[in-house]
């Protein structure tokens, strides 16, 4: 009896607390909302937010692919190529990819600022590659790992979230690419489908 209320009492607990029982639920933002402005430094040392971020004719975008990514996460790893290939596809077409790191160097050293640049200039990263001080940028997304993907429109609504394709792991087996998809359906003057999908990837230490 006295165990059965113990039990009864914690849930209780969980409950009031969050107003469900889902612990530490997520702020961040939704399709439609208006992405979060930043003002983060680059690989090259200089510092970019919306405002300055050109597509790859240097008009202003159509559009911004924001990714969440790191160094040092093998999800992450897995998809610089992809990354690649979509910054050389559609920012031409007015969707640059705009890579921000937001892990926390402090505990994951292998992705601070000097390691973003020599992996920048290894793997001859074309897209901007910004560093998240502070860990102040991603909370504000609700970001939680890497990658993550947000797609935005011309006005920064969002209008895609979630993961660049179904394969996080193996670019050979992938057989829906869910943020192509997304952007030619913004092409087209539709909205995406799916609008959301499940982000696979490794935490975001902060």
């Amino acid at each position: 009896m006295k165990l059965a209320l113990f039990f009864s009492l914690i849930l209780s607990l969980l409950f009031f607390t969050n107003g469900s029982l889902i612990t530490n639920p997520v702020d961040g933002i939704g399709i439609g909302d208006k992405a979060p402005n930043f003002e983060l430094k680059n690989v090259d040392g200089k510092w970019y937010s919306f405002e300055n971020i050109l597509d790859a004719n240097g008009k202003n975008p159509k559009g911004f692919i924001i990714i969440f990514t790191c160094n040092t996460c093998p999800y992450a790893q897995a998809t610089e190529q992809r990354i690649i290939d979509l910054h050389n596809t559609y920012a031409p077409k007015g969707y640059p990819v705009v890579a921000i790191q937001p892990n926390d160097p402090e505990k994951k050293p292998g992705d601070s600022f000097e390691a973003m640049k020599a992996r920048a200039n290894e793997k001859n990263f074309p897209f901007l590659y910004l560093i998240d001080e502070g860990q102040k940028t991603s909370p504000k997304y609700g970001a939680t790992k890497t990658p993550e993907v947000f797609l935005t429109d011309s006005e920064r609504v969002v209008r895609y979230h979630g993961a660049i394709d179904d394969n996080v792991r193996n670019a050979s087996a992938v057989k829906e690419k869910f943020l192509e998809n997304a952007i030619e359906a913004l092409e087209g003057g539709q909205n995406p489908d799916p609008e959301t999908t499940k982000a696979i990837g490794c935490g975001i230490r902060t």
